[in-house]
């Protein structure tokens, strides 16, 4: 059962009064470090998920006889693509 909806209070800004220069350019500079930061989580997020995959393409290039050739090739490649890419983006990541 979807439980029931309720009232809020609407804690933002009069939308009837325009907001000074002033007030919009703080606003301005709260939205865009807000990004950033948002950016920065979502940047570290693909790190992660790319060291999964390094992970996982190595037991997989490792993994012997069980793994036909091919795939065993293409995930030795992989590891090693995903390696430099996550260091990559840490290395741009850490200059901004």
């Amino acid at each position: 059962m979807t439980p029931p909806l309720s009232v809020v209070a609407d804690n933002s800004a009069d939308k009837s009064k325009p907001l000074t220069g002033r007030e919009l350019s703080e606003r301005i500079r709260r939205l865009q470090a807000e990004a950033k930061s948002l950016a920065r989580e979502h940047i570290h997020a693909l790190s992660l998920a790319l060291i999964e995959v390094e992970r996982l393409s190595a037991e997989i290039s490792d993994g012997g006889e069980a793994y036909p050739a091919g795939v065993r090739e293409l995930a030795r490649r992989m590891a090693e693509d995903c390696e430099a890419k996550v260091q990559t983006l840490e290395a741009i990541s850490s200059r901004v």
